[in-house]
C-alpha cells in the first residue's frame, strides 16, 4: 500500500475501514482484538486498547499500528494481484509427437469459446498443461505461451494468485459439511469482494436458471445432484474466479442448460476452452482446435453453414430433451415419429 494510501488509513474512522476493506477484520480476530469503538481511527483505537490485552498481544502500541499497515499493504497488494488485465494469450507452435511443427500463433481473448476436439490420448491434456503451466519451450511439446503478447513474468509460473486455468471437471464430490449459501459465501470472502451478499446471491440465482431442478440457498452442498453441483460450480467460476481461462470437460453430460452456461461465462469475459465430442458444442465455439499425435493439427473456424447446421442440430435436440423429459415424468412415447 502507498504512502498515501496508508496516511489515508490513519485519518479514517474504524467502521469506514471495515467498509472499505472488509478483509481488515481478519486483522482484529487473528490478534484477538475487539471491533470497538469503530468512530475511532486506528491510532485512537490502539491507544485505548487496555494495557494488560497489549501485554497479552506482546508488542507496544506502536510496533502494533504499524503491524496493522504491514497487513493491509500485504492484503492490498495479494487483491491487485488476483484483479488479472488479461487482453490475450498467444500460444506458440512447439512440436507433435513425431517432432513436426506446428506452425502456429493461435490467439485467444476474453469472450472467445474455443472448442478441442481429438481421439482420446491425442494429446488435448497437454495443450491445458502448457497453457496452465505458461510453458516457455520447456515442456515435452516445446509451446510458447506469451501473455498480452508478452512473456509472462517468471514469477507467475509458481503463484497461486495468477492462476491462468479454472477447471470444471465431469465430477463434482462435495466433503464439506457446508449449506449452498454457507459455502459460496466463503469463497467470496476468501477473494476478497466487494457487496459479497449480493455475489453470493446472483451465483444461487444463476445456478438456479442453469440446473435441471432447482434448490434452496440452504440445501447442503452434500445432498446436491451432479448436474445441480456442476450448474452451482459454473455460476461460481462465473463471478468468482480470477482465472482469464475456463476449461469445461464433458458439459454435454452435465444436466445443465448447456447455452446458459456458455453464455453466462462470456458475458464474464472467460475465454472458454471447452473439450468435447457434441457436435452441437463444437459448432458453438468460434473456433475448434483439432488434437492429433500430440499436436495441434489445425484450428477451424466456425463458418456460416456451420451455424446454420447448427440450428439444425438444436432442433433435434430439443425435441430428444422433450422426449426425455416425457419418459421422466411417466408418459408412454406412442406417437409417431
Amino acid at each position: 500500500m502507498k504512502m498515501q494510501n496508508i496516511d489515508m488509513l490513519k485519518v479514517m474512522k474504524i467502521n469506514h475501514i471495515l467498509h472499505q476493506y472488509p478483509y481488515a477484520k481478519d486483522f482484529f480476530y487473528t490478534m484477538g482484538l475487539p471491533v470497538e469503538n469503530k468512530q475511532y481511527t486506528i491510532g485512537q483505537y490502539i491507544e485505548n486498547i487496555d494495557p494488560i490485552l497489549i501485554e497479552d498481544i506482546g508488542v507496544d502500541r506502536k510496533e502494533l499500528e504499524q503491524q496493522f499497515y504491514i497487513f493491509m499493504n500485504h492484503m492490498q497488494k495479494i487483491k491487485q494481484g488476483m484483479q488479472l488485465d488479461i487482453q490475450s494469450i498467444t500460444i506458440l507452435g512447439g512440436k507433435d509427437k513425431a517432432a513436426n511443427t506446428e506452425e502456429l500463433a493461435l490467439q485467444m481473448k476474453p469472450g472467445e469459446i474455443i472448442c478441442i476436439v481429438g481421439p482420446t490420448g491425442s494429446g488435448k491434456s497437454r495443450l491445458l498443461a502448457d497453457i496452465e503451466w505458461m510453458a516457455q519451450r520447456d515442456t515435452p511439446t516445446q509451446r510458447q505461451v506469451l501473455i498480452n503478447g508478452q512473456v509472462p513474468p517468471t514469477e507467475w509460473r509458481f503463484s497461486a494468485e495468477h492462476k491462468l486455468v479454472a477447471q470444471l471437471s465431469q465430477n463434482m464430490n462435495f466433503v464439506m459439511d457446508l449449506n449452498v449459501y454457507d459455502f459460496i459465501k466463503l469463497h467470496a470472502e476468501s477473494r476478497m469482494v466487494d457487496n459479497i451478499e449480493e455475489k453470493v446471491s446472483d451465483i444461487i440465482c444463476h445456478a438456479n436458471r442453469l440446473a435441471g431442478e432447482s434448490f434452496h440457498k440452504d440445501t447442503s452442498i452434500t445432498s446436491l445432484s451432479g448436474g445441480q453441483s456442476r450448474a452451482l460450480m459454473i455460476a461460481d467460476t462465473a463471478f468468482l474466479s480470477i482465472s482469464p481461462i475456463v476449461l469445461i470437460d464433458e458439459i454435454e453430460n452435465a444436466g445443465i442448460d448447456r447455452k446458459k452456461a456458455l453464455n453466462l461465462l462470456v458475458k464474464k469475459d472467460k475465454i472458454i476452452l471447452m473439450a468435447t465430442h457434441d457436435p452441437i458444442l463444437a459448432l458453438m465455439g468460434d473456433r475448434r482446435i483439432v488434437i492429433k499425435n500430440g499436436g495441434i493439427q489445425k484450428v477451424i473456424e466456425t463458418s456460416e453453414v456451420e451455424k446454420s447446421n447448427l440450428k439444425k442440430l438444436e432442433e433435434i435436440d430439443k425435441t430428444l430433451l422433450n422426449y426425455r423429459e416425457m419418459l421422466r415424468k411417466g408418459y408412454i412415447l406412442n406417437m409417431s415419429i
